[in-house]
């Protein structure tokens, strides 16, 4: 059964794929921050990931089966065919990945929620023209090591403006640490999207709490 969007499901939104585990099964790793209370799970494995398209949908119907049991939404990034053929819950999307409005067409009968990232005050007006998007993604707010690719980085200022400008609610991502939180909940972000804040701690349930508390009214 699908989980059915709202913004409370961002405050501890934790993002990973096979690469950001090296050593380690996804499962397990997933099944500690599922206990430990995240609030939404992004399957997102590219870069340096070495697994076969088989054995990446495998995986993913292993890690969607996990999230469906604690009733937490599986979320696919990028890629529409593999959020479709596993069932998920929503996908999230980049500015340069398929076109939005293509994401949208081909999950409306799904029931599928779509996210899409935003760095700029012009990617979030054009955003705010499309119907369909349940949640921007919003950063680097600060310097990342998990993306090659990352957008300059827009501080918390920078965040607090897109989050005003947003029709929708806003997830901040990149560089989050524990001692940020409570600044960039001050901008009004719905939660934090992380991924080394969480697989590089060595207790992952320390910071979840921490998320989870940080923003316990859900933004707009």
């Amino acid at each position: 059964m699908s989980v059915t969007f709202e913004p409370g499901l961002l405050r501890a939104y934790f993002v990973a794929g096979s690469q950001d585990v090296p050593g380690r099964d996804l499962r397990d790793v997933l099944a500690t921050m599922l206990a430990a209370g995240i609030t939404a799970y992004q399957f997102r494995d590219k870069g340096a990931s070495t697994l076969t398209p088989e054995q990446r949908l495998t995986l993913g119907r292993d890690l969607r089966d996990q999230c469906r049991a604690a009733n937490v939404p599986f979320i696919v990034d990028d890629d529409v065919e593999m959020a479709l053929q596993l069932n998920a819950d929503g996908i999230h999307v980049g500015q340069s990945d398929e076109r939005i409005q293509q994401v949208l067409a081909a999950t409306d009968d799904r029931q599928m929620f779509v996210g899409l990232s935003c760095s700029t005050a012009a990617e979030v007006a054009a955003a705010n023209q499309i119907d369909g998007i349940a949640y921007l993604g919003s950063g680097p707010i600060y310097p990342t090591v998990s993306k090659d690719d990352a957008d300059p980085v827009i501080g918390t200022a920078g965040l607090a403006q897109l989050v005003a400008q947003s029709k929708v609610p806003v997830v901040a991502i990149g560089g989050v640490t524990l001692e940020s939180l409570p600044a960039i909940a001050q901008t009004g972000a719905a939660g934090v999207a992380v991924i080394t804040l969480l697989t590089r701690h060595d207790q992952p349930q320390t910071a979840i709490r921490a998320m989870r508390a940080a923003f316990t009214k859900p933004a707009k």
